[in-house]
């Protein structure tokens, strides 16, 4: 295996403490050499969904790399730690479905392997800490070319967990989805793709009662209004020009927000 120059890592650590710091040392002291490109340590805490929405909707503008992500409720109990190779890049973290929407954004599983074997691991494992002991040490060696086969046992794709997928329902002249993420802006994004706009009109009601008008950009609407547009990531967005759309529509991830053409 050739191996990967870089290895990014995507958690809910936060920067207030020494976690992070930790995973940067775990890598460096196996492999030296690799670059580390933070994603983000700043998803909410425990927040699978945004995690695994945050690597997939980066993930694939990063160099081939060794992804790790980290947002692990289950850390200690008996879910698995993994390692996906997919063709473009590798994942390693949790089996709780943080990995799986960025592996089909890399072009989907060619293999998983469950991380069992001991050499790989730094010392004792701790139970609250496998970022720093598990994860970081595999892909910092994975990154170096080992073979994932040389991980673990490999592991059936089909039994991966999953996460459930986001509700969208289109319409004639009507969308509903789901809100998939919220940004530091207040920008709130929604799990349609921004292609469904196309069957709706320039002006909309956001849940009956919010206007909005579509655009491209923030300057499209004048200060203070709302804008629906297809985000950087491809999806239907919603923001207010100097202000933050989530304040005005009330919603967090997993609400419903329908958007309908204005009569």
């Amino acid at each position: 295996m050739a191996g990967y120059g870089w290895i990014s890592l995507t958690t809910d650590y936060g920067t207030f403490d020494g976690f992070v710091a930790a995973c940067h040392g775990s890598i460096a002291r196996i492999a030296p050499d690799v670059r580390v490109i933070d994603v983000t340590h700043h998803v909410p805490p425990a927040d699978v969904s945004r995690g695994a929405a945050v690597l997939a909707q980066t993930a694939p503008h990063l160099p081939p790399s060794v992804h790790v992500a980290v947002v692990d409720p289950g850390v200690g109990t008996a879910r698995r730690g993994i390692a996906i190779g997919t063709p473009g890049g590798v994942l390693v973290g949790p089996d709780n479905g943080v990995l799986m929407w960025a592996a089909a954004a890399l072009g989907g599983i060619d293999a998983v392997h469950e991380l069992t074997n001991k050499d790989w691991f730094l010392g004792d494992v701790s139970r609250t800490f496998h970022g720093r002991d598990l994860f970081t040490p595999a892909a910092a060696r994975i990154a170096l070319g080992a073979d994932l086969a040389d991980a673990g046992a490999p592991v059936d794709a089909g039994t991966l967990v999953r996460l459930p997928d986001p509700v969208v329902t289109v319409g004639d002249g009507w969308i509903e989805a789901e809100v998939l993420t919220i940004d530091r802006f207040g920008n709130v994004q929604l799990a349609a793709s921004g292609p469904t706009l196309a069957g709706l009109g320039p002006d909309l009601l956001v849940n009956g009662n919010v206007r909005g008008r579509r655009g491209s950009t923030f300057a499209d609407v004048d200060r203070g209004d709302l804008l629906i547009f297809e985000d950087s990531a491809g999806r239907v967005a919603l923001a207010i020009n100097n202000g933050r759309a989530v304040v005005v529509l009330s919603v967090t991830p997993g609400d419903m927000v329908r958007l309908a053409a204005r009569n």
